[in-house]
Parts: C-alpha cells; sequence; structure tokens
C-alpha cells in the first residue's frame, strides 16, 4: 500500500484560498488513481476530485468545479488540490486516496491519507 500524509488545511475567510498537499511514500504513487474527498460532520465522505495516474483525466464534484484544481507530480511522489474561492460549505476533513484509475467511489480507493482539517469562516 501507499502511505499518504496531508497537510495545507486550516482556517481561512470565505473568498480565500488553501493548497493542499498529498505526500506519499512505499508503493509507487504513478501507479495509483488519485483522490480528494472531504466529509463535513454529520454528512458522508464526499468525493471532491479525482485524478488518473497520469494526470490526463480529470473528475471533479459539481460543487466545486470552476474553484478547485487537483493535480499531480509523480516524480515528487505528491498530489494537490488548489482551493480558490472558498465558502463555508466547504468547511470539512479532506483526506486524499489512493486506488483504482480513475474511479469516483471511496470503496475503490486502498490507501487514505489521516485527513487535513480546512474550516472557511463567512
Amino acid at each position: 500500500q501507499v502511505q499518504l500524509v496531508e497537510s495545507g488545511g486550516g482556517l481561512v475567510q470565505a473568498g480565500g484560498s488553501l493548497r493542499l498537499s498529498c505526500a506519499a511514500s512505499g508503493r509507487t504513487f504513478s501507479a495509483y488513481g488519485m483522490g480528494w474527498f472531504r466529509q463535513a460532520p454529520g454528512k458522508e465522505r464526499e468525493v471532491v476530485a479525482v485524478i488518473n495516474t497520469g494526470g490526463t483525466s480529470i473528475y471533479y464534484a459539481d460543487s466545486v468545479k470552476g474553484r478547485f484544481t487537483i493535480s499531480r507530480d509523480n516524480a515528487k511522489n505528491t498530489g494537490y488540490l488548489q482551493m480558490n474561492s472558498l465558502k463555508p460549505e466547504d468547511t470539512a476533513v479532506y483526506y486524499c486516496a489512493t486506488g483504482r484509475d480513475y474511479v469516483t467511489d471511496p470503496s475503490m480507493f486502498s490507501s487514505w491519507g489521516q485527513g487535513t482539517q480546512v474550516t472557511v469562516s463567512s
């Protein structure tokens, strides 16, 4: 499995930006699809964005389309989520995960980070 560590979360005002990073170690990061998910209190975990192994195919949830950008640098074994124009409803714990290539179902991802808190104040 791949070991994943997220960083970059924090408290930001509405309209602000944050960049999350996901550092991978262990097995070959480039061999796995990668996704970002989030879970708000009292809600189920939901997909935010997914990127395929080569970075050529990307999926965004409708709620973040046009505001968030997922990317990966396989040479650095790191994935990213650039979040702009943040809204209070983006408040959640954000997780990166690796697994099957270019899928959105969380059950298809076998490795998960510990999560990083993102809080957007109004």
